[in-house]
């Protein structure tokens, strides 16, 4: 069986775009929305002198201008982390979505940025893990997605294996668990943090610099690598388990490896960016509209249409309102809401709404 012509194209999907074509203009238009981002603030810069600062640093060469300073000190780190928590929302997003068989899952559906969210309260309001310093925050969040990806994989399991409809709602109760447990720590923690932290957890790149990009990169590339190596078994297990396991996959073995995947990336976005919603659940929608239902496509389309999803949202949040910063998740549910709603409208087989 043909896999990837098999789960290129549901039937009534529109016509495909070819990839490449595609990868070029989102690659393209990706340095347009980064040059964008950085020259657009308080104080604006020409997009030569963005660019002139950035070749500047790639020669080794450091002219301690004002444009310097800005560039490559406040908001070239925090446009790149973005671009980078957003490829890795979409592909988080787009793992869920085939781990359940569900158009409506991401990580936070199933709990996994909530606990990802618990660990990175406890360190930020008590210096849980304070020993490893810079790496402290990151350490909690991928620990406490991984607790809830546990806890949701150990609930869901019965004997006929995993079910779509217990990990959906395992992933809900978890969820609802786990945001109880931080808003508990947020009630007992310092109050002079407290708002800084609630803040925190509804998305902010205020707190950008270049050594957050260390954990969410190598979380993206690993994420990444594995799933392209993998990406027959993930159209498989896409068709469902009985296709997945006529092919020779080990299902359990593989579904396991999904949600260390998805463990692995959502707690590294929450780590350094807080809690982002939607970004998994509309991207990867938008990606199959435009690519095809393969994921030899989808992988590498969902990280650049992630990334420049996320890099204008981080853009919206912090010129809107300027010289105040909105939350990030209030741009992308601001954002996203209308964006799913349009694509349930136009394409209802996708979403299993009748028409």
């Amino acid at each position: 069986m043909d896999l990837s012509r098999e789960h290129a194209r549901p039937p009534g999907a529109g016509a495909q775009l070819a990839l490449a074509p595609v990868l070029v203009a989102a690659f393209a238009l990706l340095l347009a929305v980064v040059t964008l981002a950085v020259a657009l603030g308080s104080v604006r810069l020409a997009p030569m002198e963005v660019w002139q600062v950035v070749l500047d640093h790639l020669r080794g060469e450091r002219q301690g201008t004002v444009a310097d300073q800005i560039t490559w000190g406040l908001r070239l780190p925090r446009v790149v982390l973005a671009a980078v928590v957003g490829g890795a929302l979409t592909t988080s997003g787009v793992v869920m979505q085939v781990l359940v068989r569900n158009p409506l899952a991401e990580p936070f559906l199933l709990g996994v940025s909530s606990g990802a969210s618990v660990g990175a309260t406890a360190v930020i309001l008590f210096g849980v893990f304070g020993g490893l310093g810079l790496w402290a925050v990151s350490a909690g969040s991928i620990l406490g997605s991984v607790v809830a990806m546990m806890a949701v994989f150990g609930l869901a399991r019965t004997r006929g294996g995993l079910g779509s409809t217990q990990l959906i709602l395992c992933g809900v109760v978890i969820s609802a668990l786990f945001q109880s447990m931080t808003s508990f720590l947020i009630f007992e923690g310092d109050p002079q943090a407290t708002q800084g932290v609630l803040f925190w957890l509804l998305g902010s790149f205020g707190r950008a610099n270049w050594d957050q990009l260390v954990v969410p990169t190598c979380a993206l590339v690993v994420s990444v690598t594995f799933l392209v190596l993998q990406r027959r078994a993930l159209n498989a297990l896409a068709l469902g388990d009985g296709v997945a396991a006529s092919v020779g996959i080990d299902v359990p073995r593989f579904r396991r490896s999904l949600f260390a995947i998805a463990s692995l990336t959502a707690g590294a976005t929450v780590a350094v960016a807080g809690v982002v919603g939607f970004v998994g659940l509309v991207v990867p929608h938008i990606v199959r509209l435009v690519v095809g239902y393969d994921h030899r496509r989808v992988l590498p389309a969902g990280v650049l249409l992630g990334a420049n999803f996320m890099v204008l949202a981080d853009l919206l949040a912090r010129t809107l309102v300027s010289p105040q910063e909105m939350p990030l998740g209030v741009i992308s549910a601001f954002v996203g809401a209308p964006i799913l709603l349009i694509l349930i409208r136009r394409q209802p087989y996708f979403y299993g709404v009748s028409g």
